[in-house]
């Protein structure tokens, strides 16, 4: 089973987030990047489901030429190859136009002999919380899609590449689905736990081969109008007093907040 996994590079927002000049995305400027949670999930999946059925993994990503450290960190921990869509402005791309420029790269690849029977995506952005691209890609190819996935295994099908059963959590506990291939699938974080790359990992990732495609112009535009930063929350500390004064005033906050009972 050859399977296409789709991740993109975001800040590293594990510290103070600001937002750029436009206000509709992360200012990144002094980040580091890496790759989402969602998405590290979903090239573990690919790794476990290719080497059990004899397949490949290939990583695709659009963004800056720096992406391609996003794609290796991947090939370093199994995947066989990448794909990277360059473009110096990809906040400039919609979930439709993302949508439609892999779409065109998995039928260009198609063309050429070389067919993905699954492909995966993280659930939603990171960094921008956009959701839609799997559904968008799953249509655009007219394959079935499934989201909130957190593990799947291959079976077999009725005929073709096979079936994919596949597990997520529901409002009412596990859900299991069964697909038959090709598919389109959004992973979410949960499921597996990511591997760390190898010494041997990481030589191979500097050699791997990535395919690079120029990226078009975006046809329908970034829709975001803006992002907004949740406010501040404020800490307030409160002094009881200094030395055996204070005991007193501990005593009623303890009572206050029911760890003792007076």
């Amino acid at each position: 089973m050859d399977i296409l996994v789709c991740i993109k590079r975001i800040p590293d927002i594990s510290g103070q987030i600001t937002l750029d000049a436009s206000g509709t995305d992360i200012d990144d400027s002094g980040l580091g990047h890496t790759t989402s949670a969602h998405e590290e999930c979903a090239v573990e999946l690919a790794i476990q489901t290719a080497a059990a059925t004899g397949g490949k993994v290939t990583v695709l990503t659009l963004g800056p030429a720096e992406a391609v450290e996003q794609l290796r960190a991947a090939v370093g921990v199994g995947a066989n190859d990448g794909i990277l869509i360059e473009t110096e402005d990809p906040g400039a791309f919609g979930p439709e136009d993302i949508a439609q420029v892999i779409g065109d790269v998995i039928r260009d690849r198609a063309e050429g002999g070389q067919s993905f029977d699954l492909v995966l995506l993280g659930n939603d952005a990171a960094d921008t919380g956009d959701f839609q691209v799997p559904i968008r890609l799953a249509y655009d190819l007219e394959y079935p899609v499934l989201t909130g996935i957190q593990t799947l295994s291959a079976t077999s099908g009725s005929g073709g590449p096979g079936a994919i059963e596949a597990h997520g959590i529901g409002p009412a506990g596990t859900e299991i689905f069964s697909l038959e291939l090709p598919a389109v699938i959004a992973v979410q974080e949960g499921g597996v736990d990511p591997r760390y790359p190898s010494i041997t990992g990481r030589m191979k990732a500097k050699k791997a081969r990535i395919a690079e495609y120029a990226a078009p112009e975006p046809g329908a535009g970034n829709p975001r109008i803006g992002l907004e930063l949740p406010p501040d929350t404020a800490n307030e500390v409160t002094i009881l007093g200094e030395g055996p004064e204070a005991a007193g005033a501990l005593v009623d906050v303890l009572e206050e907040i029911g760890v003792i009972r007076s």
